[in-house]
């Protein structure tokens, strides 16, 4: 039988994403239609079917007609529509009328825009034009076999029309991993339900669910457990069989803690537990197989700070992301921050722009159980363990809340 960890010195932040990484392997990819795509991470390379563009076409309404016949009045032999085929080559001393997105007629080598001429009869007056003017020449854009969008990229929306453009129908996309989520303690109930005595609403399960959805994963709808270890055996049994586990409260050394020590007892190998953080220090991480498994706290900022540090970055990584790391962006304290010498502080705060950026003012209420002053928060601003204090004005790292 596996057992839990001695209590010892919390790891890192730092060491602890490692760790988690280093366990998180990408998933096998799949191929996925186009339209289901968006925000999904490439697990090979794209490639382009065709050349793009296909033809050399016109990048202007105007007449396509030789360079070196310009300036001059030249007769207008012939009209092309984006979509149809050319009635013929073009000969020297012609024009054709071209829309934007026609073929370019043999012959042609520059485009010159319809305002630029004179039109008389069935001729127009052009002025000087320079050879491959206003010409998109056929494969300018990308070549049939070159990389269009790299493994490890997420699918944005303009990245979905480059794939689109060169003929990928179907992407190879790493597969989105199975979350299942279990919340512990007995006093929980859902919400809108009658609360009896000592007994609260269920918050973080959602919460976790969103945050996990919006990084990619397939979540099952969450479960909660009794303070009772068969009741955490039944729940931890059917989480253990998805790609990710993540429990929640229950992680420290109270009489009632009994995830460490049910997930132990179900094979799970613990990496580490307790994380040198506020909030969230009593954090764990364990795997078993190739199920990782994430022990949140369950005050509720805390389950959303580790959330975001660890979890998030592992569905990232067994996506197989380039960069599975925390996001974080730059912005300037609103006020001043102390520094803790011994551990990371990652505290809520607003959003201001100015223009120097992104200005950030701390919000009142920063204790680890305040969801709902959390909710006033815009972002999470890292303070990193240290001597003495940032002072206003300073540069500081944050990570947004509402886009993971």
């Amino acid at each position: 039988m596996c057992t839990v960890s001695a209590v010892a010195d919390p790891v890192s932040v730092e060491d602890a994403l490692a760790q988690v990484l280093a366990r998180a392997a990408p998933l096998p990819g799949e191929p996925v239609p186009l339209e289901e795509a968006a925000w999904r991470v490439l697990a090979e390379d794209a490639r382009a079917v065709v050349d793009l563009p296909r033809f050399p076409s016109s990048a202007m309404d105007g007449f396509a007609l030789r360079a070196a016949d310009t300036p001059g009045t030249l007769p207008v032999v012939a009209h092309v529509a984006a979509g149809k085929p050319v009635p013929r080559a073009l000969v020297a001393g012609e024009a054709m009328g071209i829309a934007t997105g026609g073929v370019v007629p043999e012959g042609a080598d520059a485009v010159v825009p319809i305002e630029l001429v004179t039109e008389r009869d069935d001729a127009v007056e052009v002025p000087a034009a320079e050879p491959g003017a206003n010409v998109r020449p056929l494969g300018g854009d990308v070549r049939a076999g070159d990389r269009v969008v790299p493994a490890g990229t997420t699918l944005s929306s303009s990245r979905i029309a480059a794939l689109a453009a060169a003929g990928v129908a179907r992407p190879i996309c790493g597969a989105r991993p199975r979350v299942a989520v279990v919340t512990t303690g007995t006093e929980l109930r859902p919400p809108g339900g009658t609360l009896g005595d000592g007994e609260i609403y269920e918050s973080n399960g959602v919460m976790l669910a969103a945050v996990f959805r919006s990084a990619g994963a397939e979540v099952a709808p969450h479960e909660t457990a009794s303070d009772d270890a068969a009741a955490h055996r039944t729940a931890f049994e059917r989480g253990l069989e998805s790609d990710v586990l993540v429990t929640s409260g229950g992680v420290s050394v109270g009489p009632h803690d009994l995830v460490r020590g049910t997930l132990a007892e179900l094979g799970a190998e613990e990496v580490f537990w307790r994380v040198a953080m506020r909030p969230g220090k009593p954090i764990s991480f364990a795997t078993r197989g190739r199920t990782l498994v994430f022990g949140l706290p369950g005050n509720p900022v805390s389950s959303l700070v580790g959330a975001l540090l660890f979890v998030v970055p592992a569905l990232r990584a067994l996506q197989g992301a380039l960069d599975p790391s925390p996001q974080f962006r730059l912005g300037v304290l609103g006020a001043s921050a102390r520094r803790n010498p011994h551990r990371d502080d990652f505290q809520r705060a607003r959003l201001e722009m100015s223009d120097a950026g992104a200005v950030l003012q701390p919000i009142e209420g920063q204790d680890s159980h305040m969801i709902v002053r959390a909710a006033a928060a815009d972002a999470i601003v890292h303070v990193p363990r240290g001597e003495g204090e940032l002072a206003e004005g300073s540069t500081a790292r944050y990570l947004p809340l509402g886009a993971v």
